[in-house]
């Protein structure tokens, strides 16, 4: 018998603002509100949208021996990043692997100073915290009381300010501890969307009243799933289940980039992360296939699964769509997919798509300009 999808601690709130509602991974989540997914998008991009992310696991870890050096490398085990180098009050985006340098997840890990804080994707939440359980120097606290909120958009510092005036000097990717109303926040600025904005941790009892005081403002409104998934296509980010897997390799991914020198053959701790000898080796040579930005002719849409081929007839497909739909910013279809890494960017390739074969150009990622605070 399947399990009843969990629920946020804003489920009443999503129902009062007249969300839709449907399960996702493991949780009931809102797809979009009575604005529609394409006036969500749009308002992110122009003001401040406000996305309820209490379905990602929130982990604490901790040193055993108070030496926070020893659990970064510990941490280093399973994730082929820089733990290490990672500075108090800064996060960063990494990666599990597994032992065939595949990818398990995706997250992000913060250095709290006397610990660590990593955010993961909720399908893979049990599973990750098993992987941590595992390592010696740590102690691994699953964040059960806190809701997770992202606010994003132009407007999202201006808006965070006016509750938090701190935020206001906060840089892309720091994380800071601030109060508000009694309420103590894990903010970090950062996000999925391509725009400035920030991820808010916030404890249960106070998580209704601070999202209700940031939909106060005028400028932030209510945005669902729908609109958070066309957001982040448009920025070209990946999404664990759909661009990466645990079949897919870093390289493949065109994820490389989150392994530092630190990590890679002759670095200062080479290796050591499951996998490494196939992912080490294959980011030295280059991936045969990687992944790629698409843009087809006309209106029509190219979504997840459909086959991309070299020619306009015959042939076997050389790829298939792993993200793809409409960018409402971007005024057309847009998507990605695993192609070879030889193709250049302007290239033709072709989409099967209702029996006809449409042209598509192979083009860089991303397809808007991040808006990040440097």
């Amino acid at each position: 018998m399947a399990e009843e999808p969990r629920r946020t601690g804003l489920y009443d709130l999503h129902a009062a603002l007249g969300a839709r509602m449907v399960p996702f991974a493991g949780w009931e989540m809102p797809v979009q509100y009575p604005m529609g997914v394409m006036a969500e998008h749009l308002h992110t991009r122009a003001e401040a949208g406000l996305f309820d992310v209490g379905h990602m696991g929130q982990v604490v870890i901790a040193p055993r021996n108070g030496d926070m050096a020893a659990a970064a490398l510990a941490l280093e085990r399973l994730i082929p990043a820089d733990v290490l180098g990672l500075a108090p009050g800064r996060q960063r985006y990494g990666l599990f692997t597994n032992d065939a340098g595949g990818i398990a997840d995706d997250l992000m890990f913060a250095n709290r100073g006397d610990h660590f804080l990593l955010v993961v994707n909720a399908a893979c939440a049990d599973r990750d915290i098993a992987h941590l359980q595992g390592l010696d120097d740590i102690t691994v606290t699953p964040v059960t009381d806190r809701g997770l909120l992202a606010l994003q958009g132009p407007q999202a510092a201006e808006v965070l300010a006016r509750l938090v005036p701190a935020v206001a000097a906060m840089r892309f990717m720091d994380s800071q501890i601030h109060a508000w109303d009694g309420a103590e926040l894990w903010i970090s600025r950062s996000g999925y969307t391509g725009e400035d904005g920030f991820e808010i941790s916030v404890p249960e009892d106070a998580l209704r009243r601070f999202a209700q005081a940031l939909l106060d403002q005028p400028e932030v409104a209510p945005i669902g799933l729908g609109a958070r998934d066309s957001l982040r296509l448009e920025a070209g980010m990946p999404l664990y289940g759909h661009d990466m897997d645990a079949s897919v390799t870093p390289g493949q991914a065109a994820l490389g980039w989150s392994i530092p020198k630190a990590r890679r053959a002759g670095g200062a701790r080479a290796g050591g992360f499951p996998g490494a000898d196939a992912v080490l080796a294959e980011l030295a040579q280059g991936p045969a296939a990687t992944r790629r930005g698409l843009r087809p002719e006309g209106r029509a849409p190219i979504r997840e699964g459909v086959a991309i081929l070299a020619a306009a007839d015959g042939g076997e497909p050389i790829g298939h769509v792993s993200s793809g739909g409409f960018g409402p910013s971007v005024g057309g279809p847009i998507a990605m997919a695993r192609l070879p890494a030889g193709l250049p960017d302007g290239a033709t390739v072709y989409a099967e798509l209702r029996g006809k074969r449409i042209p598509v150009a192979v083009v860089p990622l991303p397809f808007i300009t991040p808006s990040y605070k440097r």
